[in-house]
């Protein structure tokens, strides 16, 4: 059975910085799609981002140039650097791994992000 376990959420001011983790155990198969997705109350769960084995990188344009997520493969580990927060990205923010085919689709329990003052 397949873990991702994140860590890394909490209470921040605007204009702050927060590093989310998300590390996999288990029988991890072939991954190729590591991704952060978030869920504000009321609303759907939207893409933040992703990135492949290849390492190609895709944002959600709200956040563009604040954003940055990375991997370490070897260790199944994805992080996401989130910088210059504002209140819109307070949500419960979720890890995914996965294969391309979404055969293998994998989901963290979430961490919450508020940003406020």
């Amino acid at each position: 059975q397949v873990q991702l376990v994140e860590s890394g959420g909490g209470l921040v001011q605007p204009g702050g910085s927060l590093r989310l983790s998300c590390a996999a155990s288990g029988s991890i198969f072939s991954i190729n799609v590591m991704g952060w997705y978030r869920q504000a109350p009321g609303k759907q769960r939207e893409l933040v981002a992703t990135i492949t084995s290849g390492g190609s990188t895709n944002y959600a344009d709200s956040v563009k140039g604040r954003f940055t997520i990375s991997r370490d493969s070897a260790k199944y580990t994805v992080y996401l650097q989130m910088n210059s927060l504002k209140p819109e990205d307070t949500a419960v923010y979720y890890c995914n791994m996965r294969t391309y085919s979404r055969i293998y689709d994998y989901w963290g329990q979430g961490t919450q992000v508020t940003v406020s003052s």
